[in-house]
């Protein structure tokens, strides 16, 4: 599976997980209860605008992942997402 994809999956997951809970936990968490139901249901309308956004993150962002904005330091040219660190060398005589 490409790592767009995985990324787009990993951001619909939390999206739909984290809704979800706050609901459940705004509710009174009563799993028995009709309305853990309505917060299951409710929390697939943020997973699908994360879904939407991460499409529009790999037209507009970084060509790597679902991010909107391009990888720091790389300009946008989509050669990984990963972030690296830069080391510096010593300057000589000082």
């Amino acid at each position: 599976m490409p790592k767009v994809l995985l990324d787009i999956l990993e951001r619909t997951a939390a999206a739909y997980v984290t809704t979800f809970l706050g609901l459940l936990l705004a509710d009174g968490f009563d799993l028995t209860d009709v309305s853990a139901l309505k917060a299951a249901a409710i929390a697939a309308l943020p997973a699908a605008l994360s879904v939407i956004k991460g499409a529009i993150g790999t037209r507009f962002g970084d060509k790597g992942s679902a991010a909107w904005l391009p990888e720091r330091g790389s300009g946008g040219s989509g050669e990984g997402s990963s972030s690296r660190t830069r080391t510096r060398k010593p300057h000589a005589g000082g």
